[in-house]
């Protein structure tokens, strides 16, 4: 009896979920847009997410705040997470509750030309929604990076992108990957218009 090919397997489940992403071709260049015109107008970006969520908005602003590609020489891109500061995620988990981490810390330091970009597998955790509903009080432009049917947060963001899975792996590889296509392009076109 042979054994199946449990990589090939994989591989190929994440390419199918990663390939989805096509049928979203035209909101994912309107967010970029967006995005671009925002931080042309000094606005920043204000990342957030739980658990692998939370890694992957770190790792979002790491390539904004630095560089996406090593032969981009250039000006740091205002962002932030608001999930890396553990004194203030525990005080506020402490004295308020947890899902209150990101909505307190939001209210603190967006204003209106920023974007909040929310990642999140299930779209359902308390945080998140909490985050989402201060910046539809402020006004401000929120995305979602979701997975399975985008749950209760497709509701409060201004704009999402809906990973076609239920299987936690293969949508945080589409949103790490949907991160990166998306910085890419907004890294370019301000590089180009500062030439």
């Amino acid at each position: 009896m042979k054994k199946k090919n449990n990589l090939k397997i994989e591989i190929n489940s994440h390419l199918k979920v990663i390939s989805l992403l096509e049928k979203q071709d035209k909101i994912i260049h309107k967010i970029i847009k967006l995005i671009i015109l925002k931080l042309r107008n000094g606005g920043k970006l204000m990342f957030c997410g739980n658990g692998g969520s939370a890694a992957d908005a770190q790792h979002l602003v790491a390539e904004l705040l630095v560089r996406l590609k090593p032969k981009n020489n250039r000006r740091p891109i205002p962002a932030l997470t608001l999930a890396t500061d553990t004194s203030t995620l525990t005080a506020c988990a402490n004295d308020y509750n947890y899902e209150n981490v990101f909505s307190r810390s939001f209210e603190g330091l967006a204003n209106k030309k920023d974007v909040l970009i929310v990642i999140s597998t299930s779209g359902n955790s308390k945080n998140i929604l909490n985050v989402l509903k201060a910046a539809k009080k402020k006004n401000i432009m929120s995305i979602g990076f979701l997975g399975n049917n985008g749950g209760k947060a497709v509701k409060d963001c201004n704009h999402s992108v809906i990973v076609d899975s239920n299987n936690t792996a293969r949508i945080q590889e589409t949103h790490i990957f949907l991160g990166h296509y998306i910085l890419d392009k907004v890294e370019e076109a301000l590089i180009y218009r500062n030439r």
